[in-house]
């Protein structure tokens, strides 16, 4: 079998004035297809973000990111590019693997002060191969992911640790 093509992700989604970044792994095939954050239908991060920012599933996806960014928000992957079959975090091949520039977004916006992984593989991706290049002690957190291959908890507990952590910053 041969290997899968190499897939890039997209640009960070982020306004004048963010606080917080919200880190995933690498979009899913559907939001590569659609080339939006977030695309897939079942994937919670847009409803649980549309009950914290008023960036619902509702809205049209440029109203989405208008409203997420508004409200301090930027949104980017830890990865720039790698190899994967399909959606899955566990899918993705250790070569080939290219990370964004994370650092550097942070030097360009120096008003983002807490990083956020959505979900286990963006955070172990992130602690290995970003967090030894930022200043010690920089305040990141894992969130569990908004994917629908994360069945261990349902929406509305998804919704509630998400809301735990984010509300005090909107």
């Amino acid at each position: 079998m041969s290997a899968p093509p190499i897939i890039h992700g997209f640009p960070p989604l982020i306004g004048e004035n963010p606080r917080l970044l919200i880190l995933g792994s690498m979009p899913s095939v559907a939001s590569l297809d659609a080339a939006q954050y977030y695309a897939h239908p079942r994937n919670q991060f847009w409803p649980i973000l549309g009950q914290l920012t008023a960036a619902g599933p509702g809205l049209g996806y440029p109203e989405r990111c208008r409203r997420l960014t508004e409200s301090g928000m930027a949104l980017w992957d830890v990865l720039q590019s790698c190899r994967r079959r399909g959606s899955l975090d566990s899918d993705i091949q250790a070569d080939d693997r290219q990370c964004n520039d994370i650092a550097g977004l942070l030097r360009a916006h120096p008003t983002l002060i807490h990083i956020y992984c959505n979900g286990g593989a963006a955070a172990a991706l992130f602690r290995k191969h970003i967090l030894p290049g930022l200043p010690a002690g920089y305040p990141h957190t894992q969130l569990p992911s908004t994917s629908p291959a994360n069945a261990r908890l349902n929406a509305a507990e998804k919704l509630e640790i998400w809301r735990a952590h984010l509300q005090p910053w909107l």
